[in-house]
């Protein structure tokens, strides 16, 4: 469904109707464009239907499907923030219980089958931690700290071809080498060092980033950009983990290419 929905045209009905003022017209097109964004929204086409007799009800229509997606988008990205910092912390049950939350309230389907997925995604995550057995199914690295707090529960990690495949899909993205992971994996006790080398990478990298990203915007915002540069500089001195990396440079060549002014 994520594929199909694309509501660009509905919101910029919406700006020209609310924010600028511009009369509703229903034309043939727009009266379309309503029933099916009623419909991905959670309303049903009867309902849809009556409202298109005239340009007051419809504009009505229009308010609620636009509330409709401003308030799941809202809802759904605060509970995704929540559920990830849980998650990480190593609470799965809480994370779980932000998508149930969603889940409760949530009527656009397209938000529903977003959290659905997440809470199937958790629910696996758990089998995992409590398996100590990878899921290829599932994301690399939340699985990765699934396993990490197994082992701080008390277990030991089990030295399995599933695990190996793991660490050798994660190792790269962390900036490990093949060399170094095939002499890690070579024990229980080497695999389990690698991948704490893994998450420790990618837990400070993300700290520095979003640091970093926050200070080059202030400095950007007043005006200092050779200051803004400077901190995508400081990160790429340091950061191995490619994804951050990528990151900062993308940053630091908007930085020296900035938009034209309007």
């Amino acid at each position: 469904m994520a594929d199909e929905i694309n509501w660009d045209r509905i919101r910029d009905l919406a700006q020209r109707v609310f924010a600028r003022s511009e009369p509703l017209t229903l034309t043939d097109g727009t009266r379309a464009l309503l029933l099916r964004t009623a419909q991905e929204v959670g309303i049903g086409q009867k309902d849809a239907e009556k409202t298109l007799g005239n340009e007051s009800t419809a504009s009505t229509l229009l308010g609620e499907i636009l509330k409709r997606i401003n308030d799941g988008s809202d809802r759904l990205s605060d509970a995704k923030l929540r559920m990830y910092n849980l998650r990480d912390k190593g609470d799965l049950e809480g994370a779980c219980q932000q998508m149930r939350d969603v889940l409760a309230v949530e009527i656009v389907p397209l938000y529903r089958e977003q959290a659905e997925l997440l809470l199937e995604e958790l629910t696996g995550l758990a089998e995992v931690r409590a398996t100590g057995r990878p899921d290829p199914a599932l994301p690399d690295r939340p699985q990765l700290v699934a396993l990490a707090h197994r082992i701080q529960q008390g277990h030991v990690l089990e030295f399995s071809d599933e695990l190996h495949a793991l660490l050798r899909r994660t190792a790269p993205t962390a900036a490990i080498s093949e060399a170094e992971t095939e002499e890690a994996l070579k024990s229980p006790e080497g695999a389990e060092a690698l991948m704490r080398m893994i998450l420790s990478r990618f837990q400070q990298g993300e700290r520095r980033i979003l640091g970093s990203l926050y200070r080059m915007t202030s400095l950007r915002d007043a005006g200092d950009l050779e200051g803004a540069r400077q901190q995508m500089r400081d990160v790429l001195a340091v950061e191995v983990v490619p994804l951050y990396r990528q990151m900062a440079e993308e940053q630091l060549r908007g930085l020296d290419n900035p938009p034209p002014e309007s």
